[in-house]
């Protein structure tokens, strides 16, 4: 459970519209709940998915970070049990008490691994029980449910593995893709630019050309990179002796050069293949949620929806 974080929405490169949309639906009612009710009330729950690394479970310590509610940060070991019956009592005794201290949000990552689709054959009785206990509690069948300020964010790499019933009570599904181009020179960037903590001699066309390689990359793996190629300035500065590591310091480094992320790139490949983007864009297509920007007109939003 967390009350206060260091974490800020800038510290995510890129995800503009999937930083907007959470803002929208969490920070927002949470600023003026006065408005946020009945008609306008928020809804109860909350999708992230898409390809790993790609920022979802960040953007859950984002959220603990800048709302003032208390945050429950909960894996499938925090409700499972050897003991029967004692996973729905742990459910219910968490909806229960993120109830008394609202406004609350529970965030529960890898929530495939909790909710999967319910099989009629070769599923343990106790795993259905707690999926069913998960999704009374979701629902609410308590009249004060309908008014508490409890919202419940889930990660997630395989959506479409979910159970029907519970991707309804999640009626927000937002797609994180992989970082744009943008969002992955930004994060070059924040690490050798002008104020990052490794110094580097990259050109403009060099961090283009980085940026051009680097396509299909995630976020995790572009973090990989940079931490690999900022080892090869240590690599050179050693070619003279290992005894020196411990007298090595940040001024006896060579700046990192464009070859250093040439070298790394064989290191670091990207984790994500082409077919697997394909099913997130067509689950995207089918159930997520779009962000509309300022500059879109409602004109010309019934103009090519059809209304």
């Amino acid at each position: 459970m967390h009350s206060e974080g260091l974490l800020h929405w800038d510290d995510i490169a890129g995800q503009f519209h999937a930083k907007q949309l959470v803002q929208e639906m969490v920070v927002w009612p949470m600023m003026n709940p006065h408005i946020f009710k009945g008609a306008r009330a928020p809804p109860k729950g909350l999708l992230l998915f898409g390809p790993p690394g790609t920022g979802k479970t960040l953007i859950g310590k984002a959220i603990a970070s800048n709302i003032n509610a208390t945050f429950f940060n909960i894996s499938a070991s925090s409700l499972t049990s050897k003991w029967i019956g004692q996973g729905e009592k742990m459910v219910r005794t968490l909806f229960a008490v993120a109830t008394c201290l609202q406004p609350a949000v529970i965030f529960i990552d890898e929530i495939d691994s909790l909710l999967s689709a319910r099989k009629t054959e070769g599923e343990h009785e106790s795993s259905r029980r707690l999926k069913t206990e998960m999704l009374v509690q979701m629902e609410g069948c308590d009249p004060s449910s309908n008014i508490r300020r409890v919202l419940l964010v889930g990660a997630t790499n395989r959506p479409e593995e979910l159970d029907e019933a519970a991707r309804r009570r999640l009626p927000k599904q937002l797609y994180i893709p992989l970082p744009c181009s943008e969002a992955r020179q930004q994060m070059i960037l924040r690490v050798l630019g002008p104020e990052g903590s490794v110094t580097s001699n990259l050109s403009e066309s060099d961090l283009s050309k980085i940026v051009e390689k680097t396509a299909g990359y995630s976020g995790s793996d572009m973090r990989n990179l940079i931490q690999e190629a900022c080892q090869g300035p240590v690599r050179d500065a050693l070619c003279s002796g290992v005894d020196r590591l411990s007298h090595l310091s940040e001024s006896d480094l060579r700046p990192v050069n464009l070859g250093d992320f040439a070298v790394a790139a064989r290191a670091q490949r990207r984790t994500v293949n082409d077919e697997e983007v394909k099913r997130y864009e067509n689950y995207n297509a089918v159930y997520g949620a779009k962000h509309v920007s300022h500059n879109e007109s409602q004109e010309d939003i019934m103009l090519e929806d059809n209304w």
